[in-house]
């Protein structure tokens, strides 16, 4: 079939290389427009766009499909099937309805839990223990749409957003060959998603990284890994911004042990760092001062003049 693609981010990455070593035609690929990054703030291509390019595909970056021009290219590559990956931008129905066969999208969660903007992020900070790729038929509504099938992905405990992004990618992209057959074969059609359970996965802000210490350490560890390529788990010591890249929560009985204020550091003992949380303790084991390289906590406490002694130093 004759393949159109709408993707961004490096989820979108093992999808596209799939649909490249299949027998199907990409006769088109569109991306995000190119955003500034880095210190520089220089125009970068998103990754999607650096392997189209390579591959010799016809890159379309309109900064929306809700006009007749930002749609040309659509309507110009004539797809079978519109394939969309994390795209980013709204598909409205005059996009919607130019591929023969409408548009699928692969998204990482089984619907309807997780609907919306961040599932990966919202499965580990809410303690799912599974999650998955959905293959639906794109309709008007945010991720409503009937789903053609569903594979499903345990969350590790170790598990962050850039590993369980790593696992979903690789399903989807198996996924998605298999749904284009259905398609293709027409001996099967997507059913409805069930009228119960639809969760809704709001954008992450910036503002959802500052860890709050009275949150036990289980759920400030689940921070720490959803957040772990953006915006980062940070916290504040003596007034400096400090990012969290890696912990753990520890479990062993603190019952026993003095009372001491949320985030105390409370111990130092293989290396990690020990703070005191609302319920238990969190070991620390990678961090980053503001302007520095990230660090394991050793490294960290050796670089402090005058050394640590526990329960003398806290973050809030």
């Amino acid at each position: 079939m004759r393949i159109a693609f709408a993707g961004t981010p490096a989820f979108a990455l093992r999808p596209l290389a799939a649909l490249a070593d299949s027998p199907h035609q990409i006769v088109g690929v569109l991306t995000q427009p190119d955003r500034p990054a880095g210190r520089g703030r220089k125009l970068t291509p998103s990754v999607v766009k650096e392997f189209s390019i390579k591959r010799g595909y016809e890159v379309s970056q309109p900064s929306s499909l809700r006009t007749e021009a930002g749609r040309e290219s659509l309507h110009r590559w004539q797809p079978d099937i519109l394939v969309v990956v994390a795209y980013g931008l709204i598909l409205p129905p005059e996009a919607l309805s130019i591929p023969k066969y409408g548009c699928i999208n692969i998204h990482a969660s089984l619907l309807p839990r997780w609907r919306g903007a961040a599932p990966i992020q919202r499965a580990i900070l809410e303690g799912d223990t599974e999650t998955g790729v959905t293959l639906m038929q794109m309709d008007a509504g945010l991720d409503t749409g009937p789903m053609w099938l569903q594979r499903r992905v345990v969350i590790d405990d170790q598990d962050d957003a850039l590993s369980l992004q790593d696992k979903l990618g690789a399903v989807g992209a198996d996924a998605l060959l298999d749904t284009l057959a259905l398609v293709a074969t027409g001996e099967a059609q997507p059913i409805a998603q069930p009228a119960l359970g639809a969760t809704y996965a709001r954008k992450i802000d910036k503002s959802e990284a500052r860890i709050d210490w009275q949150q036990s350490a289980v759920a400030i560890d689940r921070l720490v890994r959803a957040f772990k390529s953006w915006p980062v788990a940070e916290t504040v010591w003596r007034e400096e911004i400090v990012r969290i890249h890696r912990a753990r929560p520890l479990a062993i009985d603190v019952s026993t042990a003095p009372a001491v204020a949320p985030g105390t550091w409370v111990a130092v003992a293989d290396g990690d760092l020990q703070v005191a949380c609302g319920k238990g303790r969190l070991a620390i084991t990678e961090l980053q001062r503001s302007g520095k390289r990230s660090v394991s906590a050793a490294e960290f406490l050796n670089g402090i003049a005058g050394g640590v002694t526990a329960g003398t130093e806290q973050f809030s």
